[in-house]
């Protein structure tokens, strides 16, 4: 099984790189010239693409395909007191040339909208702004001329007190997206509400890819095995478009998954610097003779210094042989 390895948003190694650069409401607000200030939430913006870019160039010397986008790339998105603003026409062609070089360079890209974006909801407002903020998740893939394989990640949310009635919610307001926003998203399980294997049992009934969150299922679950779901999880993402890194084999889009480790004994949900091999090559061992590719987002705390500690640390260990910076082979 070829394993590739990604990170979240942030580089610990590159310097001055921020894709997340923003301007608070208060400040916005203070500004007296409203089309001023507009043009200032661009021009962050568009720093924020530019170091967005330049990430992704640090990822290709490293040999990193996997990459997922801050989701703060346009400041106060959303915001109330920006109704009315559409910032994608100033910004087209800064999304043209970052999305170029992700398909230039077959890099698998993806978005993780914020914990507020969330489809269970009983609250009709909070529906409304979950579903505009895919809406811009979508907009930007678009923008980047980015096919379905660009992912935007979400949870099931939360249970409101009635854990059925909030998944028979979710299921509904799921089916009221566009087509093409539908075909975007993929579920996660989460670490206090929906398990793995709750969160598998919505994802076969919507048609939608699953991401496995081993840390999620370490903290919350009902003795399910992770390794025992999987053939049920991959299952999911047949069909779920076409993978950039065709061209070695790999029609489908491979399944993918998220790693971290507990930061310690006490707070166990909450994400350390780096990812601990071991157990992690435990389950790459279980189910590669399962799948023949599969990507890894590392969510720990040191980014991509949590990469690169992983990959010094994983060669090292029974069946795991390193092909380049950021992948390995798991023997079956």
């Amino acid at each position: 099984m070829i394993v590739r390895f990604g990170y979240v948003a942030m580089s610990t190694s590159v310097s001055n790189a921020s894709p997340s650069k923003t301007m608070t409401a208060t400040s916005f607000a203070k500004l007296e010239d409203r089309e001023a200030a507009i043009r200032k939430l661009e021009r962050l913006a568009s720093e924020n693409i530019r170091n967005t870019l330049r990430l992704l160039r640090h990822n290709r010397a490293h040999d990193i395909r996997l990459y997922r986008f801050s989701s703060k790339l346009i400041p106060l998105a959303g915001h109330e007191l920006l109704n009315g603003w559409d910032p994608m026409p100033a910004l087209a062609d800064d999304f043209a040339e970052l999305g170029e070089y992700v398909r230039q360079h077959r890099m698998r890209t993806s978005f993780h909208p914020d914990h507020f974006t969330v489809l269970s909801t009983p609250r009709a407002e909070v529906l409304k702004s979950s579903m505009a903020d895919l809406e811009r998740h979508h907009a930007m893939l678009t923008a980047m001329g980015l096919n379905g394989s660009a992912k935007c990640n979400i949870h099931i949310g939360g249970t409101y007190g009635d854990k059925k009635k909030a998944r028979d919610r979710f299921i509904r307001h799921f089916e009221e997206l566009r087509p093409e926003v539908r075909g975007r998203i993929t579920l996660e399980n989460d670490d206090k509400t929906f398990t793995a294997l709750e969160t598998l049992e919505v994802c076969e009934e919507v048609g939608a890819p699953m991401v496995l969150d081993l840390h999620h299922h370490m903290v919350n679950h009902t003795g399910e095995d992770a390794a025992e779901l999987w053939p049920r999880i991959g299952k999911t993402w047949e069909g779920a478009g076409t993978d950039p890194e065709a061209s070695v084999g790999l029609p489908a889009l491979p399944p993918k998954i998220h790693v971290s480790s507990p930061k310690n004994d006490k707070d166990v949900r909450a994400h350390a610097d780096y990812v601990e091999a071991a157990p992690l090559a435990g389950f790459l061992r279980a189910v590669a003779p399962m799948t023949p590719a599969l990507d890894v987002m590392i969510e720990a705390k040191m980014k991509d210094g949590a990469l690169f500690k992983l990959m010094e640390e994983l060669p090292g260990l029974e069946g795991v042989r390193r092909l380049d910076q950021a992948s390995v082979e798991i023997e079956t």
